[in-house]
């Protein structure tokens, strides 16, 4: 597989930046506010903030270690700032003054000389010069002291071991831990312009390795990312070779304006759409993608975060609970029938859509997972009020959406389903009114609507007013069959989509992943393989979903070069072997024997690498010009091709019965199993089955409900239960290359009954 789980920077390339620099700068707040950074220039960044209550506080944060960036592009690790003089200039309005109780403060964590964990709160307007709302401030991380009021409350900050140092913005009011709301929500924003960092520790090594582009593009989210800088998340993206396209979801918890209500706090269009945080972040996202030469497709879905939803808002079940997700805390589901929510969806895409064409991208959008929720134990959430009304007011009850029997329950998936296409439909619409020439996509979850157990979910959340032309692209996400090793069910899953809906293999994108846990790294392998077998399929694009975990795991994708893709070429060597072909399969092992006679041996090898000679086989004049069209075909050993061994290319020696070889146990989920041939103890990988030869058995019948996937494998329509045998025959050939660079054949030794010597030797293949 082309890709690689790097775990930090070795000796790839690295460059330098500035400590400070304005690019890596974080922030962090509780909920309900939000805040922003984005960068204004090489040398400056700015922090939009919204305040809800009195007790909410952001920090404008730099850390010693980067834990946000890639293994391969991380700055280096860098704890002492005592040799660091640290100059900037202050400019703010909403938050607290410089000057004031409460106003920003540094703080720095670490630890002191003795190694003792603890924290220094440094005022700020104490290394201040100028007014509490624009000033010049110096910080000498060799000479600063903590402290409200210098000298009689110093208290000296030791600098050489620090984790983080934040400045604490407040709004005017606040009240530590208080969740009293604000009489009105305040807007607030910070810009440090003319950083420098100077002093023997002013600069910083960086990984500045640059992947080449290859052929997958990235997808993102923001509720994973909002606390970066947009610079930032490009750079990642950027660097990792990742061009074209980017999917960005636009989240469900961090891009809305709030109102206080019955002690919480609602989305609202007071004011406007997007709160000022989320805006500014995404204007700057905006313009820096289009400076790359990225295209960006706003994903915006039916889901929202539920502390922030209106009740009559969420789809509910029979008894009225709500739909929600398994987040902590939980997100819902907005009702496709209730006016108000899709009038806010509507408000919300059209805010996005109105950020790219400012920014000069070519507007793209995507409805992102639109569905009618489905609780764990299988009772559709049909049923708030909204949907009641426009279901006739009287709908009948689905209790489990794997056991729908009658044709009034049908009709009322059929109904639902209906619902939902015009739900979407004026989310277009309303789109296409501010952008007319939008492309628009349709994100469809296959695990979720295709789920085997309840086969009349697409009903509901496939309907047929999805099918082409309503949307320009269809994207297809599917990672829990993925990272299950289900390709089957994937394999399933694209031909119903197709077949339901009618667009075509390049009106369609892929989107592969993803790792949920950092405990789960082993499903990239799965991943990349889908991929590939996305492109494969001949999709418009292929997308990796998603950077923030991308950047957290180390994963790296390339493209291999075209030599090494087109190294084998799958035909067969032309001439037919006799017996006399030689085949000499070898080992590798290093013998150790001591002074008294012992021997240690160790295994380098696995399997045998066979090693043929076929030139005993070459029986004509025709036969040697055969060879030598295929010898310049495949320019001598650089490419690989198959080859029939004369003596063992049968799973049993003679004609292939699907009981020969036992290559697996079910376990109720596996539909994948790799084809190997045992001898003795050991196992040889197949990966070259002869076509139709392949026979299988479950259990103790003979099945056809199998496909033979490239690379060796067995892909069974459906899981075998826990337990069960699977069982293959086949014919193989052996992956070999020429083993020299020059092949010499005369017409006088052949016709003197002297052989020719035709070197060959098996390739090893990469099966998994």
């Amino acid at each position: 597989m082309a890709y690689w789980l790097a775990t930090e920077r070795t000796v790839q390339e690295a460059g330098v930046i500035s400590r400070f620099d304005p690019r890596f700068w974080t922030v962090n707040f509780p909920r309900p506010m939000m805040a922003a950074v984005t960068t204004t220039a090489p040398d400056g960044l700015r922090v939009d903030t919204v305040f809800y209550s009195r007790g909410d506080l952001a920090g404008l944060i730099w850390e010693a270690e980067d834990t946000h960036d890639h293994p391969l592009l991380r700055y280096a690790t860098a704890r002492d700032f005592r040799t660091c003089q640290l100059v900037f200039r202050w400019r703010a309005a909403g938050v607290v003054a410089l000057d004031a109780v409460n106003g920003p403060v540094l703080t720095i964590e670490g630890r002191d000389a003795s190694g003792a964990a603890r924290a220094w709160y440094v005022r700020l307007w104490n290394y201040a010069v100028g007014t509490p709302a624009d000033a010049t401030i110096t910080l000498d991380f060799g000479d600063l002291d903590g402290g409200f009021v210098l000298p009689g409350e110093a208290d000296p900050v030791w600098a050489g071991d620090v984790d983080r140092m934040f400045v604490s913005l407040v709004p005017p009011g606040y009240g530590a831990g208080s969740a009293v709301p604000l009489a009105v929500p305040v807007e607030a924003w910070v810009e440090l312009s003319a950083i420098a960092c100077e002093g023997s520790g002013a600069v910083l090594a960086i990984g500045d390795v640059v992947v080449p582009e290859h052929g997958l593009s990235i997808a993102s989210g923001y509720d994973d990312s909002y606390h970066l800088t947009p610079a930032r998340l490009l750079r990642n993206a950027l660097l990792l070779g990742y061009r074209g396209q980017i999917t960005h979801y636009v989240g469900m918890s961090h891009y809305m304006r709030l109102e206080a209500n019955s002690g919480g706090y609602y989305v609202s269009l007071a004011g406007g759409v997007l709160n000022i945080a989320a805006a500014a972040w995404h204007r700057d996202f905006a313009v820096k993608a289009k400076a790359l030469g990225y295209d960006v497709i706003w994903s915006l879905s039916y889901e929202l975060f539920d502390a922030y939803c209106w009740g009559d808002w969420k789809q509910r079940a029979w008894d009225g609970s709500p739909a929600l997700t398994g987040w902590s805390p939980p997100s819902t589901l907005l009702s496709p029938a209730h006016g108000g929510a899709m009038a806010y969806l509507r408000s919300v895409a059209g805010a996005f859509i109105g950020i790219a064409l400012a920014a000069g991208l070519a507007p793209k959008f995507q409805v992102g997972e639109p569905w009618w929720w489905v609780l764990p134990d299988g009772r559709p959430c049909l049923y708030d009020a909204a949907a009641r009304a426009a279901f006739g007011g009287n709908p009948v009850q689905i209790a489990d959406l794997a056991s729908v029997t009658s044709a009034a329950e049908r009709a009322l998936l059929d109904a639902a389903g209906v619902v939902l296409a015009a739900s979407t439909a004026a989310l277009v619409g309303a789109v296409r009114g501010v952008a007319p020439g939008t492309q628009t996509h349709l994100l469809v979850y296959l695990p979720t609507v295709l789920a085997g157990t309840t086969p009349e979910a697409k009903r509901a959340n496939v309907p047929l007013g999805w099918a082409s032309p309503a949307f320009d692209v269809l994207q297809l996400e599917d990672y829990d069959f993925v990272v299950a090793g289900d390709v089957a069910a994937t394999a399933r899953g694209v031909a119903a989509m197709q077949a339901r809906l009618g667009y075509a293999v390049a009106q369609t994108h892929y989107l592969s992943g993803f790792v949920l846990r950092p405990d789960q790294t082993a499903d990239w392998r799965d991943i990349e393989a889908a991929a590939e077998a996305a492109r494969g399929r001949g999709v418009a694009a292929t997308f990796v979903w998603a950077l923030p975990q991308v950047v957290r795991d180390g994963f790296v994708h390339f493209d291999q070069g075209e030599d090494d893709m087109d190294a084998f070429d799958d035909v067969l060597f032309p001439i037919a072997l006799g017996k006399e072909a030689e085949v000499s399969p070898e080992f590798s092992t290093a013998i150790v024997t001591s002074g008294g006679g012992h021997e240690a041996r160790n295994a380098s090898w696995a399997e045998a690498r066979t090693r043929y000679d076929v030139g005993p086989g070459v029986r004509s004049e025709a036969d040697i010009a055969a060879l030598l069209g295929f010898f310049r075909a495949r320019m001598g050993p650089a490419r690989g091709f198959r080859l029939r061994d004369p003596f063992d290319a049968s799973s049993n020696g003679g004609v292939p019965t699907p009981f020969d070889q036992r290559i697996g146990t079910g376990d109720g989920i596996t539909v994948r199993f790799a084809l190997t041939k045992a001898y003795g103890a050991a196992l040889r990988r197949i990966t070259r089955p002869v076509a139709g030869s392949v026979r299988v058995a479950v259990g103790t019948g003979e099945t056809t409900a199998f496909s033979v996937v490239a690379g060796g494998w067995i892909d069974l329509d459906s899981a075998p239960a826990a337990g069960v045998a699977v069982s293959v025959g086949f014919q193989f050939d052996v992956a070999v290359r020429f083993a020299e660079d020059r092949l010499s054949v005369t017409r006088a030794t052949f016709l003197a009954g002297t052989a020719t010597s035709v070197p060959l030797i098996e390739v090893r293949e990469d099966a998994a």
